[in-house]
C-alpha cells in the first residue's frame, strides 16, 4: 500500500470485533511509530500496550467519571455528556488493544512528538487491515497519578496519545473534506 492510499483511506473506527490483534502486528505498529520525526531527535516515546478487557473497562469507567467532573458546562459539551453518562458506553469501544503512547518524561515538544508517532501507528494499522481511534476522553484521567497507577505505567511517564486498535466490525465511510484555506506568501 502506498502512503497516500493509507492517508486517504484511514478512518476513525469505533466498532470492533472481538478478534485479538497478533503480537507481531502490535510490534510492527510500534516500530512504525518510533520512525516518526521528533524534536531534536529526542525520541521521547514509550509505549504501554493494554489488552486486558477488565482493566480497559475499569479505565473507561474512571476516565468517564473524571471527564464528566472536569467538562465545562455549556451546549458545546452536551454531545459529550450524553455519551459519558451512559453506563454502557465504553470509551475504548471494546477494542482489543490500547496502545498508550507516552513520553518517558516531561519535555517541551512531547505532545507533538507523540502525535507524530501516533499518526505513523494509525496509518500502519490501516495498512495492516486494522482500525484505530485516538481516545481523547482517556487523556485527562491517564495523566493523573491514579490513572497512571491503574494503567501500570511509571509515574514519570506522560501519557500523550491513547490509541485503540483492532479489527473493525464496520468500515466507516469517507467523510467529505473541506477545501484547504491557503495563504500564499511570496
Amino acid at each position: 500500500m502506498r502512503v497516500d492510499e493509507a492517508i486517504v483511506g484511514r478512518r476513525t473506527v469505533r466498532s470492533y470485533t472481538r478478534r485479538e490483534v497478533d503480537h507481531a502486528v502490535i510490534l510492527r505498529l510500534v516500530d512504525a511509530a518510533i520512525h516518526a520525526p521528533s524534536a531534536m531527535n529526542e525520541q521521547p516515546w514509550a509505549f504501554a500496550v493494554i489488552r486486558d478487557q477488565n482493566l480497559l473497562g475499569e479505565l473507561s469507567s474512571r476516565a468517564k467519571r473524571h471527564t464528566l467532573e472536569t467538562l465545562s458546562a455549556g451546549s458545546n459539551s452536551d454531545p459529550y455528556r450524553k455519551h459519558l453518562v451512559d453506563p454502557k458506553f465504553n470509551i475504548f469501544y471494546d477494542a482489543p488493544v490500547l496502545v498508550l503512547i507516552c513520553a518517558k518524561r516531561a519535555g517541551a515538544w512531547i505532545a507533538e512528538d507523540c502525535a507524530l508517532a501516533a499518526e505513523n501507528l494509525m496509518l500502519t494499522a490501516f495498512a495492516e487491515g486494522l482500525g484505530s481511534c485516538w481516545v481523547g476522553f482517556a487523556q485527562g484521567y491517564l495523566q493523573l497519578a491514579e490513572g497512571k497507577a491503574l494503567a501500570g505505567i511509571p509515574q514519570e511517564w506522560v501519557p500523550a496519545a491513547p490509541i485503540i486498535v483492532g479489527h473493525p466490525s464496520v468500515r466507516p465511510d469517507a467523510v467529505p473534506r473541506r477545501e484547504p484555506t491557503m495563504l500564499w506568501v511570496g
